[in-house]
């Protein structure tokens, strides 16, 4: 009860603060269709207004409370109004984008441990890479494959590699590394070869590095599967959501599908985090 209640606490604060902001933002559109009318607004009757609004500035929490409830559970999981149907279409992108993303950081950082002139030469340009906006680079690629009659899933997937390459090659880059001399002397004593090296001492070594870079990736592997869905135009994905509630002024539906990319990514990384927990016990490493 004790590690719960500084938890409930800090939210009860920000649930507070987000109502008080909501009555705020919002008291301007109340004010404004009372003077149109004639009339003034007491604050008895502004608070409930500017918490019951159609089109809010920003939504209350019990808005956007509601409007989960009713993309999750108040929607067949087929219909085009359901989270559960847009949430799925990113996912299978964020999936496939970071399976791409894992697979490539892995071998590249292999090949930048054992290659010198990989490590002087690949690895400047992974971090360059880095320093290009995703949403200049997105409708970039998005034109690109299109030009080359590809679209659908595999161009976000791209876009979600994309992000999630660099954690991995850096984490990985980093626990390959991490063995000391003196481990690596004593396999030297043993006379074992780069691969036995590499299998029984660098590669376990790396795990821990492994899956924090796993964590981050998976996340902005979510990330760039949404970004992808903007430029396109998407009428299915999160991205979708998003912008068919910015076209039609409804916000309650953009932090619906804010927070349900902040679900799936939560979700997405304590999955990673419990088969981090598995390996790495099975593995001797669990603390």
């Amino acid at each position: 009860m004790r590690s719960i209640l500084p938890v409930l606490t800090v939210v009860a604060v920000i649930v507070a603060l987000w109502y008080a902001a909501a009555v705020a933002m919002n008291a301007t559109w109340v004010r404004d269709q009372a003077a149109r009318a004639g009339t003034e607004v007491s604050f008895q009757e502004l608070v409930p207004r500017t918490l019951a609004q159609d089109r809010p500035v920003l939504p209350a929490p019990h808005q956007v409370a509601k409007g989960l409830w009713d993309g999750w559970a108040g929607q067949a999981v087929t219909s085009r109004r359901s989270l559960v149907y847009h949430a799925w279409i990113t996912l299978s992108a964020t999936l496939v984008g970071f399976g791409i993303g894992t697979g490539l950081g892995i071998l590249l950082a292999v090949g930048i441990i054992h290659n010198r002139a990989m490590d002087q030469s690949v690895m400047p340009w992974a971090i360059a890479s880095q320093t290009i906006p995703i949403l200049a680079i997105a409708p970039m690629i998005i034109v690109v494959m299109n030009s080359i009659g590809v679209s659908g899933l595999l161009p976000k997937a791209i876009i979600s590699a994309y992000l999630s390459f660099f954690p991995v090659v850096v984490g990985m880059v980093t626990g390959l590394r991490s063995p000391d001399r003196m481990q690596l002397d004593l396999l030297s004593t043993y006379n074992a070869s780069r691969s036995q090296t590499f299998w029984k001492l660098r590669l376990p070594a790396s795990m821990p590095y492994l899956f924090a870079s796993l964590k981050v990736g998976i996340a902005a592997s979510l990330v760039g599967a949404i970004v992808g869905e903007l430029p396109t135009g998407a009428v299915a994905g999160l991205g979708a959501r998003l912008l068919q509630g910015s076209y039609y002024g409804q916000t309650i539906q953009i932090w619906a599908a804010l927070f349900t990319a902040a679900i799936v990514a939560a979700a997405l990384v304590g999955i990673v985090g419990a088969v981090q927990a598995v390996v790495l016990k099975r593995m001797g490493m669990a603390r």
